[in-house]
């Protein structure tokens, strides 16, 4: 399968290595042209491109970019992308913390759709809920007890269907999120948000979630991780965000 992904920073960089040694044909594409991507993609046996390259015949695209960036990618950049290529996003709004206010989404607009909006198309929701060292590290065969899920929020069936599939090859079991205005449940400091949970676990915390809760702990996450001390391991994030993120 050929795949073009757009950003090439924690979650990006991790899904173009894993794509990659699962065999697809990978084109990777950063803010910097083909040449600032070009040792990375030689190391990870990637083809190094611009945005335009990334989705030139590409069977799925990646979109794992911050949301500044979102909004400054080309308007009519995926006006020639097939309809049924699916355009997957794994992005995050973390106002304060690294991005700027949007207003639509400070006023409650589902940032999947903000993203959507964006772009000029839909979008497939997923890779979002994940921590990079868990994508990149905590992977196992199909089958396997405990296996950690990632959810995936999208309205096209078969694109969702093929999204999962991916997922599932790189080692995770796929939890169906319901369509893209229900993808409100994975974002930041939701009960699903980077949990390592499994499948049964990741569909409790998805249903879980409520309305208007999860702002007030996403703009505190950085206060939250402060109090983890200067070295944090994963287990302790993890420990975190479970007992942070569950609904009051």
């Amino acid at each position: 399968m050929k795949i073009g992904i757009i950003g090439t920073g924690n979650i990006g960089g991790t899904l173009a290595r894993r794509l990659s040694a699962a065999g697809h044909e990978v084109r990777v594409a950063n803010s910097k042209g083909p040449e600032g991507v070009r040792a990375f993609a030689k190391e990870i046996g990637a083809a190094p491109v611009d945005a335009r390259g990334a989705l030139e015949g590409a069977d799925v695209v990646i979109l794992s970019i911050p949301f500044p960036a979102v909004a400054k990618l080309p308007k009519d950049l995926f006006d020639g992308l097939p309809e049924s290529v699916p355009v997957v996003d794994t992005g995050n709004y973390y106002p304060g913390l690294r991005d700027p206010q949007i207003p639509e989404i400070d006023a409650g607009q589902i940032e999947s759709l903000w993203v959507a909006e964006q772009i000029g198309r839909p979008i497939i929701k997923a890779f979002n809920n994940i921590l990079a060292y868990s994508l990149a590290e905590l992977g196992r065969p199909r089958g396997t007890a405990g296996r950690l899920a990632v959810a995936v929020a999208g309205d096209d069936a078969s694109a969702k269907s093929l999204v999962s599939g991916l997922v599932d090859e790189i080692g995770f079991d796929p939890v169906d999120a319901g369509e893209i205005a229900e993808s409100w449940r994975q974002q930041p400091s939701t009960p699903a948000y980077c949990c390592d949970y499994d499948a049964d676990e990741t569909r409790r915390a998805l249903a879980a979630a409520k309305p208007g809760v999860a702002a007030q702990k996403r703009d505190m996450m950085m206060v939250t991780y402060s109090n983890l001390g200067p070295n944090p391991t994963h287990a302790d994030v993890v420990a975190s965000n479970r007992a942070t993120n569950a609904v009051d």
